[in-house]
């Protein structure tokens, strides 16, 4: 089979929407969570920490001394934005257990496939599967009782 034609099934099977869909409302789903944890959770966190603005906190590897983020950036200081980072590590926390409860309720939505009645029983003479409603194994020949 050819290249183009493997891809063609590939992309016509409907996986290849489904991943597409998935990752675009999970683009907007990243941005509802970062907006969540910027403008809802981080605010009274700063508050309870002692009015800090975690975006604000950097180190400045220049050893200039400026006195904010901004400031620093728009010099084109080196620095290090930990604060930034400390928002980033709690949206990736909240993204994942957030995945974490929808696959949890997905896989307990599935039900799973009852498995199809036997259609074949052993000769017990032989031990040769059999269809089940035979008479005579047609591997020995037996007759079943």
């Amino acid at each position: 089979m050819s290249m183009m034609k493997e891809f063609k099934e590939f992309a016509v099977k409907g996986n290849v929407v489904d991943l597409a869909v998935g990752v675009i409302i999970g683009g907007a789903f990243g941005k509802i969570v970062t907006s969540f944890v910027s403008d809802i959770v981080m605010p009274p966190l700063g508050m309870a920490m002692g009015k800090v603005n975690f975006t604000d906190l950097f180190i400045d590897l220049s050893g200039k001394g400026f006195t904010s983020l901004k400031a620093a950036k728009d010099a084109g200081a080196p620095v290090i934005s930990y604060g930034v980072f400390i928002n980033t590590v709690i949206d990736f926390t909240i993204i994942a257990f957030v995945i974490f409860l929808v696959i949890k309720q997905i896989n307990r939505l599935k039900k799973e496939p009852t498995p199809a009645p036997p259609n074949t029983k052993d000769c017990p003479f032989c031990c040769s599967p059999v269809p089940i409603p035979a008479r005579r194994c047609p591997h020995c020949t037996s007759e079943f009782p």
